[in-house]
């Protein structure tokens, strides 16, 4: 597996380019806009884009997947149905915004222990509600890496003041779901710099061990 962030839209979110080494295979995860640019970093990979990953409908993680999608005529995978409502209401949120975005809906709604495939790789579909109902994140087991959204960031959380956010799910998510996975797993959040699970659980100051003891 190889991995190229490619920050997008105003507010610098993290679009992976992630890619099959074997097959040469390629997902966009959360391409939500600036689709000249990761157009250009495809070519420039010299990779074959298969599908787009969803992690949430949030505008700038998603809010020209659709549009991409069908430029390309490749499927969506993601999020999980319970996003339905944000992704619905994409073109009012790009117009409030002053971003273009538009509405979809995807080839593949994700469950909690669903996978999805690039290439050769398989990745395992975790279900971490609270920033959004329907958020999931992506986890390559062999190579100790997740993409995990707006989730968890490095030294930060998720926030969960938006339409049917919830602060003590995401705790859950995170404490349940995510550190079981491994202090030494590597991760790409939705905005700003790489960090691990295990200096997340030493230092972050919402949810490391010390501040939920």
């Amino acid at each position: 597996m190889k991995v190229a962030i490619l920050p997008v839209t105003p507010l610098q979110q993290n679009c992976s380019l992630i890619w099959c080494t074997a097959t040469g295979k390629a997902a966009l995860t959360d391409p939500g806009g600036d689709l000249d640019k990761l157009k250009e970093a495809v070519a420039k990979a010299g990779v074959t884009l298969e599908k787009i990953l969803i992690t949430h409908g949030h505008l700038d993680h998603c809010g020209q997947a659709g549009m991409l999608a069908e430029e390309l005529g490749i499927p969506i995978e993601g999020p999980h149905k319970d996003d339905i409502f944000w992704i619905e209401k994409l073109d009012d949120d790009g117009a409030r915004y002053g971003m273009e975005a538009r509405s979809f809906t995807p080839d593949r709604w994700l469950e909690q222990g669903d996978t999805v495939t690039v290439g050769d790789l398989t990745l395992d579909v975790i279900h971490c509600p609270g920033h959004t109902p329907g958020h999931v994140i992506f986890f390559h087991e062999p190579s100790r890496f997740a993409i995990v959204g707006d989730v968890l960031f490095q030294g930060s959380i998720g926030r969960t003041d938006f339409p049917r956010g919830n602060h003590q799910d995401l705790i859950d998510a995170i404490t349940q779901r995510l550190w079981p996975l491994g202090d030494d797993v590597m991760f790409i959040p939705g905005h700003g710099p790489t960090s691990t699970f295990g200096q997340e659980r030493k230092t972050n100051a919402f949810v490391s061990d010390y501040a939920l003891s």
